[in-house]
């Protein structure tokens, strides 16, 4: 996946509706998440789509995210989120302000206000996971 600085360039240049296309095309380059991961236990509350966030502990310590959501404009959001914070370590994901990392897309001007209201409730769930792996 790029890097989240490279796809703010690609964004920063876009039209309105590109941009929504642009967060479209994230969702879709996710890896696949199983269906039997989209459980009640894996759900993002709060979001207006369901979204579902699954943390794997890699061999060498690192948490790397599957997710995806029932609506493609939400799961390029989720995508964009863990740009920030995808294959890192815990510790490092929670030192990450992960609201800072995203400001440059200025998805609250960009997106209705139902597509952004569940973004802090994905970052508090990857920090709270972080958190919970870095202890």
């Amino acid at each position: 996946m790029p890097k989240l600085a490279d796809i703010h360039e690609e964004y920063d240049f876009l039209e309105p509706d590109d941009r929504y296309r642009l967060l479209i095309d994230l969702g879709r380059d996710l890896e696949p998440m199983p269906d039997a991961l989209k459980t009640d236990a894996t759900l993002v509350r709060g979001c207006s789509a369901s979204v579902w966030v699954y943390p794997m502990k890699t061999d060498d310590g690192r948490l790397h995210f599957l997710a995806d959501s029932n609506a493609a404009i939400t799961k390029g959001i989720i995508a964009l989120v863990l740009q920030a914070v995808q294959d890192q370590p815990p510790a490092a994901i929670v030192a990450t302000d992960i609201g800072s990392e995203l400001a440059p897309f200025d998805l609250g001007k960009q997106l209705s206000s139902n597509r952004t209201q569940g973004i802090p409730n994905m970052i508090a769930l990857i920090r709270e996971t972080a958190e919970r792996y870095a202890s």
